[in-house]
């Protein structure tokens, strides 16, 4: 009786295994399908926030390291231009993690003079998705990051305007709840599609869409000027920075003589047929 009592217990626990993995799997099924018929967004692979490595397909713009500052980065020729080569930003310490960063504070640009020790990079790009890390030691540190050397992704602590931090400078609302505050690292994870041209004429204006911090800030965002005037990056001169033309450009970052740190930034170039940049 105590052999027979073994088996039948072994018949009904491998039963009953064989059922908790068929109820799993339907309900598996249940759920994806629920979800599907909610019209809810599942996971892509889009891989966003602080931290993210570069992809296969993905060139490393800077590693922390001088020699890859000095190879692909140079100062921006602009009217202002007041620094001279090799490249003054220093490379530091990572203030709080492992590695070396770049920092902004060039003394060509003290007293908040941007574009007189910008640094930009000698490719230039068209459709991309980039990948930012920037670090704010102070309250008030004042940086940006330039798509196309024109478009302004704003890095200014403490400014929540239109004009303020996260947002494509005076176009977009700031996502400041999403930013983390000075003395922390935050990453700007966007896709950009360039704006369109026929026979000289543009057709489309630049897009962007962007997260901070890995939560989605602004989607297909258009971008109709370049703002700030001939001192902040390419047409910015031309009617009032109106006037966008197909001139390549390259990724700018800002010197604005305040102690703003930059890490772990690479981009992938892309080839946008629609006008549609969400990921």
């Amino acid at each position: 009786m105590v052999q027979v009592g073994f088996l039948l217990e072994d018949i009904l626990n491998r039963d009953l295994m064989k059922l908790a993995v068929k109820t799993k799997i339907v309900l598996s099924r249940a759920l994806l399908l629920t979800t599907i018929g909610l019209g809810v967004v599942l996971p892509t692979n889009a891989q966003t926030g602080v931290g993210v490595k570069a992809p296969k397909n993905a060139e490393v713009l800077f590693d922390g390291s001088r020699k890859m500052l000095d190879e692909k980065w140079t100062y921006w020729e602009g009217p202002r231009l007041a620094a001279t080569l090799p490249i003054k930003w220093a490379i530091e310490k990572d203030p709080a993690g492992s590695g070396t960063v770049m920092n902004t504070n060039d003394p060509a640009a003290a007293g908040g003079k941007y574009g007189a020790a910008d640094i930009v990079t000698k490719e230039t790009f068209r459709d991309f998705r980039l990948h930012v890390e920037f670090y704010v030691s102070k309250p008030g540190g004042n940086s940006g990051v330039y798509l196309q050397n024109r478009y302004e992704i704003q890095i200014f602590d403490g400014d929540t305007t239109s004009h303020g931090l996260g947002a494509v400078i005076n176009e977009s609302p700031s996502p400041y709840k999403l930013y983390t505050g000075p003395g922390k690292w935050n990453a700007y994870d966007i896709e950009f599609r360039a704006a369109r041209f026929v026979d000289g004429k543009r057709i489309e204006p630049a897009m962007v869409t962007l997260y901070l911090n890995g939560k989605k800030a602004h989607t297909n965002q258009k971008i109709t000027q370049v703002w700030g005037g001939p001192n902040s990056g390419i047409d910015g001169g031309n009617d009032g920075g109106k006037g966008v033309t197909d001139t390549p450009g390259g990724l700018k970052l800002q010197a604005e003589g305040h102690d703003v740190f930059y890490r772990n930034i690479w981009i992938e170039k892309l080839d946008l047929k629609k006008a549609d940049t969400n990921f």
